[in-house]
């Protein structure tokens, strides 16, 4: 088993460790996409697992996992594990089978699989989802399902000494911060099940404003993807083409204390991948040295929240899953 790769103390936004995620370099090898995502100043990766970046169902899965793990400390890499291929698991449909499908065998071995790589390879979190509750399941029956599978994932990661992060996602039984502390508090309030809070999804769904958010969650936060996005739309886009107002968000996160990665997640955009990745980390540097010196563009103080015009809990709609 792997050693954690250590984190700076976070002190400012300048400070805060970016990452980019593997699911934007869908049309790399995984190699080639670490290389590229580690010269253009990343800190880190955040790794799907999926059919060509490490599938945890191929033979010679050991030596290939000490080959990615080699790889990472050449290139100085923290990482983290997500969870979120489309067709790894059934060809025919999207993410199935989820926790709350009739048969959550095969995803369940997945999660587990998922922790022992995180493990061997040292990763900070292991972030998964609930998943959307298939129509002929009840509402009671898809949550007793998911606090079961949640626990199943847990002894496993009890074992490997890994941490959890559960992503709440729009349309998914758990979407909402609110939804995360039901469920954190259904299985206990383990100390290895923490919360992958998503930047975008913050501005698609939640009631508060974006760094409000941030400070919600901030003694459980143990995974930070980031994203532009808009109220009540939940597509992944580009920074500066949503409604984020990022300094006071990357204020909220250094103020928090977090000092795991901050991935850019951006899983439409593998066409243009090593370009969307270099304008990326250029905006959240911009965006963080604007936090660091107390202000925003518009001369507002960095920790103070987003504006009304921005962030303001009008509802949710119009809503679809990634």
């Amino acid at each position: 088993m792997s050693v954690p790769r250590p984190a700076p103390p976070t002190t400012d936004a300048t400070t805060l460790r970016l990452g980019y995620g593997t699911n934007g370099f869908a049309n790399h090898r995984l190699d080639d996409a670490l290389a590229v995502i580690a010269d253009l100043g990343y800190d880190g990766v955040a790794l799907t697992l999926d059919h060509d970046h490490l599938d945890p169902f191929v033979p010679g899965l050991t030596r290939r996992i000490a080959a990615v793990g080699r790889r990472l400390d050449a290139l100085g890499l923290g990482l983290v594990i997500e969870t979120g291929a489309r067709y790894l698991l059934d060809p025919w449909h999207k993410h199935a089978p989820t926790l709350l499908h009739d048969d959550p065998t095969r995803r369940i071995e997945f999660l587990r699989r998922a922790v022992r790589i995180g493990a061997d390879l040292g990763a900070e979190a292991v972030s998964f989802w609930a998943g959307v509750r298939p129509a002929t399941v009840t509402p009671q029956c898809a949550w007793d399902r998911l606090v079961a599978g949640c626990a199943s994932v847990l002894d496993a990661a009890d074992s490997g000494g890994v941490t959890l992060g559960f992503e709440p996602e729009p349309g998914m039984l758990v979407e909402s911060i609110t939804d995360w502390r039901r469920l954190h508090a259904a299985l206990g309030a383990p100390a290895r099940f923490g919360i992958t809070l998503d930047i975008g999804h913050c501005r698609c769904l939640e009631p508060w404003p974006v760094p409000q958010c941030v400070a919600e969650v901030a003694d459980h936060l143990v995974n930070v993807q980031i994203d532009d996005m808009r109220r009540g739309v939940h597509e992944h886009l580009e920074f500066g083409t949503g409604e984020i107002d990022f300094p006071p968000v990357l204020a909220a996160l250094a103020e928090a204390g977090y000092r795991g990665l901050v991935a850019v997640e951006l899983p439409r955009d593998s066409h243009a991948a090593p370009a969307v990745a270099a304008r990326s980390i250029e905006f959240l540097r911009s965006a963080a040295a604007t936090a660091s010196a107390g202000r925003t563009d518009d001369g507002v103080p960095a920790g103070v929240l987003c504006s009304a015009s921005t962030d303001a809990p009008e509802p949710a709609t119009n809503r679809r899953v990634e």
